[in-house]
């Protein structure tokens, strides 16, 4: 009785509320804010760690706190305000999966705006156009579920079907949940990266059986990570430190163990006999060991990439078959432009796309040389440009349904880009040697527009979902994501610059005593692309790679036929070898915090508890970022950071458990 009169209520306030008010400056402006903000903090935390979270619950909460303050605003506003920061988000993602890469191949030396900019736009425009024709056939027809959209939607109702006070209380629980998460995690980055009062990881290098064998154990004290730990879960997040096992606490000793001498020569030690090597030493030991055992992450998340795609091969063919009749259907029905339940006009929607297919290719016309080769190199990259883009926007859109945008697997779609596309390109180029050089920026660009279409592509369907749930008009939305399409591509080239300057990305720059952004995803697409192409891939640890993921995906396969409640992606422990063992532990501590917390308040039965659990996390994840960025211009444009203090790994420790204990306490409560 109590479910029907919310439904009631919300139903008729949906029903008095007002079209035309989608659409005003107050709305626009909070989308253009929240854009900015959301998208530095993922761009941020995606280079961290390689992996990025949905903005979508975060700027619902806080569109509903702003936006009431104001007597006439209303769910789909909200709605409109989180569709726009949610595809800044996806765009951070396509990017910093890629573009990075440049750099770390040395192809560039530093971050070009209108390059970036050009790249990012084609890519998500690209998005949004080649998802219109899914709405009306995965949104309304075959109704998927796409959870992260009908999550944001749930929680976009809850607000605006309790009573007023009830409404006011609601909201501002939430909001202040998420602003205190916010704060906590921005002092923490404060005092560790800006005074130096707080270690920011804590690590140790040892030797065993009489200096023969060398171990390295590491933990990074970032609530960020702890937040995102959070979101993913304990399963994700027990995978990937099972990869940090392999390349780190495994990987370290047994690589040290049977390859001593080619190492030692290589890295010119002054002895094999470990006790006798001074501390920094052995870290640089540890080190260049590591790096070489990041090559086996490269083969486990090359097998595991085309298993993830094998997977969903019956998908792939239903949501490209689906995308082409829609297409065709929808061109010839839409007749009356700009519907109360309709999409933008289709068919100046198709305009767009030879222009966002040109401008990249002209881009790269240089790169090709002169004469008719160039011409019919120019119309190769547009044509697989196309086909990128369309194929795996249409899967990307059909998948975040399916298993949400999350577990979407983008980067699987990204290493299939950068393989195909390197293979053809260079064996169409083989005998040509200056080509050679440039070819692995060719690819990079054609990764950054697939990558950041696909990414676009899911983001977009989970906001048709939700705005279908709460109302919304599908054209407007679709100009709310091409806002925030326009606002990320504008401010993401400033943003790498910044943090790449200040931190480091992919590489160490700067300040190296504040560490550096591992970028893992830019890593790895750099390291293929430039391997294929100068053929110096170290196929031994990528053969070794490829063995773990094989059995990995036989014991996932295992699993399913002995009903083993325990899902086992083979992308996420391959991600776990690539990625420095400190952001392995955090990550697991994160996934742990989220497991106690449910077991603590499963007999509750009450989704409060896990929506609290989700916000705190996020603040965690935005407030670290956020101070992140704004340390970055403070080292740019005012001074150098703060050394670190002496005991710094202890204050960082206690400092560190204190977050964790507030976490627990405010979930809880």
């Amino acid at each position: 009785m109590k479910q029907s009169l919310l439904n009631n209520r919300f139903v008729k306030a949906l029903q008095q509320a007002d079209n035309s008010s989608e659409l005003t400056i107050r709305t626009i402006v909070l989308a253009i804010i929240m854009t900015i903000i959301l998208t530095a903090a993922n761009a941020y935390v995606g280079l961290l760690v390689g992996l990025t979270v949905s903005a979508s619950i975060p700027a619902a909460a806080l569109s509903m706190a702003i936006l009431s303050w104001f007597k006439n605003s209303n769910i789909r506003q909200n709605n409109m305000v989180q569709t726009s920061a949610s595809a800044g988000e996806a765009l951070a993602a396509g990017v910093i999966f890629t573009v990075p890469a440049l750099l770390i191949m040395q192809a560039w030396q530093s971050y070009h705006f209108g390059f970036i900019m050009l790249l990012a736009l084609s890519g998500g425009i690209l998005g949004v156009i080649f998802t219109i024709p899914l709405r009306s056939a995965l949104v309304i027809e075959h109704k998927l579920p796409y959870p992260e959209g009908v999550a944001t939607a749930q929680i976009l109702q809850a607000g605006h079907t309790k009573s007023d006070l009830n409404h006011d209380r609601y909201t501002s629980l939430g909001v202040r949940h998420l602003l205190q998460a916010t704060g906590v995690s921005a002092l923490f980055k404060l005092m560790s990266g800006g005074f130096g009062m707080l270690a920011s990881s804590f690590s140790a290098t040892k030797t065993f059986f009489g200096g023969t064998l060398l171990s390295h154990v590491s933990i990074q004290f970032s609530p960020a990570l702890l937040g995102v730990g959070y979101i993913l879960g304990l399963n994700i997040a027990i995978l990937v430190f099972i990869g940090g096992v392999i390349g780190t606490l495994a990987g370290i000793p047994l690589n040290w163990l049977l390859r001593a001498e080619s190492i030692a020569q290589k890295i010119e030690l002054s002895s094999l006999n470990l006790n006798q090597l001074s501390p920094f030493e052995l870290i640089e030991l540890a080190n260049a060991i590591w790096q070489e055992n990041r090559r086996i992450g490269v083969g486990a998340i090359l097998i595991g990439g085309i298993w993830s795609i094998v997977q969903i091969a019956k998908p792939v063919y239903v949501s490209i078959r689906t995308n082409l009749v829609s297409f065709r259907t929808l061109h010839n029905s839409q007749k009356n432009l700009l519907k109360a339940d309709g999409d933008l006009p289709f068919a100046i929607c198709l305009w767009f796309i030879p222009l966002l297919l040109i401008a990249p290719a002209l881009m790269m016309a240089p790169l090709f040389g002169s004469g008719f080769w160039a011409i019919g190199m120019t119309l190769l990259f547009s044509v697989l440009l196309l086909i990128f883009a369309f194929v795996f926007s249409s899967v990307a859109g059909y998948m975040a349904g399916v298993v949400g945008s999350s577990n979407n697997p983008i980067s699987g779609v990204t290493i299939l880009t950068v393989l195909i596309s390197s293979v053809i390109l260079f064996n169409l180029t083989v005998d040509n040697t200056a080509f050679l050089q440039v070819g692995p920026i060719i690819v990079m660009f054609l990764a950054a527009v697939t990558c950041s279409a696909a990414a676009i592509a899911g983001d977009n369907m989970q906001d048709l979902k939700c705005g279908k749930m709460v109302g919304s008009t599908p054209w407007k939305q679709q100009i709310y994501q091409l806002l925030g399409v326009a606002i990320a591509a504008c401010i993401l080239p400033f943003i790498l610059n910044l943090l790449d300057a200040s931190y480091g990305i992919g590489r160490p720059t700067g300040d190296a005593q504040n560490g550096y952004l591992p970028a893992p995803q830019a890593g790895l697409m750099a390291e293929l692309a430039h391997g294929i192409f100068q053929q110096s891939i170290n196929w031994s640890f990528i053969w070794i790679g490829a063995a773990i993921a094989a059995v990995c995906i036989l014991l996932e396969v295992l699993f399913k036929r002995l009903n083993i409640n325990f899902k086992l992606n083979v992308l996420a422990i391959a991600i776990g070898i690539y990625l420095p063992f400190s952001l392995s532990c955090t990550l697991l501590i994160g996934g742990l915090l989220n497991y106690w917390i449910q077991q603590k308040t499963k007999h509750k039965n009450d989704k409060n508890y896990q929506q609290t659990g989700t916000l705190l996390a996020s603040g965690l994840v935005t407030g670290e970022a956020l101070m992140g960025v704004v340390l970055a211009m403070v080292v740019a444009f005012v001074m150098p950071l703060a050394s670190p203090i002496k005991y710094a790994e202890w204050t960082g420790l206690c400092a560190f458990s204190l977050v964790l204990f507030y976490i627990y306490k405010r979930t809880r409560r």
